[in-house]
């Protein structure tokens, strides 16, 4: 099962993410970081920079990109990690990887390549949107996919609608790291907010394993932290649990 803690607000969760990739950089300062996109993971990314660390080894590597962007779209993935992670992290552009390229139709299996040669993730930074999906892998996604094309749902179309000037301007197709290359990472934080994710998070974590709810596949993994505020925990069938739990965790065992 994997290990939830939750918190008062985004604000204390990234505070508690932060605190946890600063201590895999400590330790290595060369780590290899999975990098997501979105308003999830922008907490996590103040509170690390926040503490000022040297950062400038660290590898990255996003889950995602969209299909068909022009070069150099400010909602292009490539220029969201840039403006959200890579400048005020201090990361170093270069050590930064996002899928996709030309020839798009080889590009799923050279970003497999890259992962294998960097020797893999050590935290992968995941969230989850209101269909299940973590990366753009959408329901119905195979526990052992790796890097491919996708087209997204209209849901997620929908969701994602208000980074651009209309629905129809939202692209149809992704490439996305799949559930089989998340799972290889060695840790993954998987963040979320808001009651509009709450019964996405139950399902990922208390629901059967099952395509239909593709963040399930988190239950497969030896070492998964779920950090969340109240809201996004507001379905949790054990809940109260999850907060005895951590309370009473020794303080040695961190996350």
């Amino acid at each position: 099962m994997a290990e939830v803690v939750i918190l008062p607000d985004a604000d204390a969760v990234g505070a508690l993410a932060a605190d946890l990739l600063a201590s895999v950089v400590r330790e290595r300062p060369d780590a290899v970081l999975g990098l997501a996109t979105g308003s999830t993971p922008l907490t996590t990314y103040r509170a690390l920079a926040a503490l000022g660390l040297d950062l400038s080894a660290v590898r990255g590597f996003a889950l995602d990109e969209y299909v068909g962007l022009p070069t150099g779209h400010p909602q292009s993935y490539r220029a969201v990690i840039d403006r959200e992670a890579v400048q005020p992290l201090g990361l170093t552009p270069s050590l930064v990887a996002v899928p996709g390229g030309d020839p798009i139709e080889t590009a799923g299996e050279d970003y497999e390549r890259r992962l294998v040669d960097a020797g893999g993730v050590d935290v992968q930074i995941l969230g989850i949107g209101r269909t299940g999906h973590i990366g753009f892998n959408e329901p119905g996604s195979s526990f052992a996919s790796t890097t491919r094309v996708k087209t997204l749902t209209e849901a997620t179309r929908r969701d994602n609608a208000r980074f651009f000037d209309g629905p129809d301007e939202v692209p149809r197709h992704c490439i996305t790291q799949g559930l089989g290359t998340i799972l290889r990472a060695r840790h993954l934080v998987l963040l979320a907010f808001g009651a509009a994710k709450a019964e996405a998070v139950a399902a990922a974590v208390e629901g059967p394993v099952t395509a239909s709810c593709p963040g399930s596949a988190i239950q497969l993994h030896p070492r998964v932290s779920v950090l969340l505020d109240e809201p996004a925990a507001s379905a949790l069938r054990f809940a109260d649990y999850y907060r005895q739990a951590w309370a009473d965790k020794p303080a040695w065992q961190g996350l």
